[in-house]
């Protein structure tokens, strides 16, 4: 019997667009409805970091708030409202859509794919960034008033509606979460499609790149777990709006179900954010280490290892939520136990490091950094996971501490290492690499500033989320707030140097950094589809550095020209 299965090529073929020529990647191409991966990704990245500075100033503002003990600089609500707007920019504004561009960039390039499986699915998923995000920013300045229950939105604060108004801030909050959720979900398919059906002939999944083994990996978490949080945020919608009573105990509703919901993926969400930086760490490692990744297979089967245990450690997020003893002590164990799989990955990077030969470029400093974080990060979480400490710090800052050296210590220093990185290939210039230092030291020592001192503001007993607090914390969050300060500064030379080097850099080779890669082998930047005349046949495994040129990884590398 023959199979009727079609094959990556013929795949790869039904996606080329209808064969099309289309026309030259312009300024004005970014601000339409473009099928082309490269320029979704972009687009990404853009609107990504444009709500993060919008995000930056809120923090900032907070952090103005909290340099001295008293309330003294802006309302309790507005406060509350930035508190609230600045975690939910962050995580739904920032961090996904940076880390989707990235990937939509990235994958069909790595694994030799023309564009993504559904083109149009792609664009549709992006388009809605912008919507839920003009959403989202309007829940902050409608008159029924902004929404002011946190980013977790935990009932009952959450179901309080004190105008009246159905189109209050809170309302205008969770149509913009449940919005985003459907883009993510919609952006999850197609990536798993695409590495499932579109790697170029002869690439078996263990000659995938570690990042691409990553995005899947954070893919598969985003298609069990984001349909929990879409419901509750829907249902959490209808007891807010039209008298449901799903999490009012006065209705017979149980608000810790809520908590259940919201848990469930946003823990797992961690790992939807971590795993591609775990992914561009093992790609800016071994280029400028020039060393193979160490322990190449045994680092891209811990990625699906943490993908499973991540759908088992919600609860420890609910230890003070009256959590029966033993399910504290189960999910206490397999909190720890998620550390084996990611310290494997740490050894990997620390192994493919030692004994290399060191180039200190600007994407090597942001991924050394964040490693440095994330190891120290890890080691907080260790503790956070053990239910004596985690009942002693619970609500304080030490936990303010701990998820920021994750979300930005780490996440955001590696995505700052993929965009220098892949810098050259997107916009095919080269950045400045002066200004890319001074930015990553800024940033660097900003970011340790500003959450270090949370950590023994915490284990003092300082909560979080207030707005005024006892005069013994002041010492510690004066530090903070400067470092706060110093890290929103430190995107300045970032921004100067992307604009100006975009617009009048030098013009950059198809691979300036000699990496090992399908991306490295066509042009800078890559042509509108891909790999136009023949589709790679990849012979070598990805990371041959010591051992093979670029070239060889792949068969007749000259008909890709």
């Amino acid at each position: 019997m023959t199979s009727t299965k079609p094959t990556n090529t013929e795949v790869v073929e039904e996606q080329h667009h209808g064969g099309h020529h289309h026309p030259p990647t312009t300024w004005k191409t970014y601000f339409t409805f473009s099928t082309d991966h490269k320029v979704i990704g972009i687009q990404y990245i853009v609107t990504a970091f444009v709500f993060f500075l919008i995000g930056g100033i809120f923090a900032m503002i907070i952090r103005g708030e909290l340099i001295t003990p008293e309330s003294d600089l802006v309302d309790r609500t507005v406060y509350n409202a930035m508190f609230t707007m600045h975690g939910t920019i962050m995580l739904f504004m920032w961090t996904f859509p940076v880390l989707a561009g990235l990937a939509n960039y990235l994958v069909p390039l790595q694994i030799g794919a023309r564009d993504m499986a559904f083109p149009r699915l792609n664009a549709l998923a992006f388009w809605m960034v912008p919507v839920f995000g003009i959403i989202l920013m309007a829940s902050f300045l409608v008159p029924g008033g902004p929404a002011q229950s946190g980013w977790w939105s935990y009932p009952p604060v959450s179901t309080q509606n004190p105008t009246g108004l159905l189109f209050n801030g809170q309302f205008l909050w969770l149509i913009a979460v449940a919005l985003s959720g459907i883009s993510s979900i919609l952006g999850a398919v197609n990536i798993v499609t695409t590495i499932f059906r579109m790697r170029a002939p002869g690439m078996g999944f263990f000659k995938m790149p570690a990042y691409v083994w990553t995005v899947l990996s954070a893919q598969m978490i985003q298609l069990f777990g984001l349909p929990a949080l879409t419901a509750g945020a829907v249902m959490l919608l209808f007891d807010l709006s039209v008298g449901t009573s799903f999490f009012d105990p006065a209705k017979g509703g149980d608000p810790v179900l809520y908590q259940h919901f919201f848990w469930f993926y946003s823990h797992p969400a961690v790992y939807v954010i971590i795993l591609p930086v775990f992914g561009i760490f093992s790609e800016v490692f071994p280029v400028y280490s020039r060393k193979p990744l160490f322990g190449y297979k045994v680092v891209a089967v811990s990625s699906l290892i943490i993908t499973g245990l991540s759908a088992v450690v919600w609860v420890h997020h609910m230890f003070a939520s009256g959590t029966p003893s033993w399910m504290r002590m189960l999910f206490m164990f397999s909190t720890m136990l998620i550390s084996v799989p990611t310290g494997i990955k740490v050894f990997a990077w620390v192994g493919t490091i030692w004994g290399g030969k060191l180039r200190l470029d600007t994407p090597m400093l942001f991924a050394l950094g964040g490693l440095v974080m994330f190891v120290f990060s890890g080691i907080t979480g260790i503790m956070l996971a053990a239910v004596p400490v985690d009942i002693h710090v619970n609500n304080t800052y030490f936990v303010v501490g701990h998820f920021h050296y994750v979300i930005y210590g780490a996440t955001v220093m590696g995505v700052y290492a993929a965009l220098y990185h892949w810098f050259p290939k997107m916009t095919g210039r080269m950045y400045y690499e002066g200004l890319g230092k001074l930015h990553f030291w800024l940033t660097f020592i900003g970011a340790n500033l500003n959450f270090f001192p949370m950590h023994p503001l915490g284990l003092q007993g300082m909560p979080r989320r207030v707005a005024s607090y006892d005069p013994e914390f002041a010492f510690w969050n004066v530090i903070a707030s400067l470092g706060g300060f110093l890290l929103g500064m430190s995107t300045l030379p970032f921004l100067l140097n992307v604009i100006s080097s975009w617009a009048d850099g030098k013009k950059a080779p198809d691979n300036p950094w000699r990496a090992i890669g399908l991306e490295w082998l066509v042009s800078s930047p890559p042509p509108i589809e891909n790999f136009e005349k023949q589709l790679p046949i990849v012979i070598e495994e990805p990371y041959g550095y010591g051992k093979s040129t670029p070239e060889k990884l792949v068969a007749n590398p000259s008909e890709l020209n």
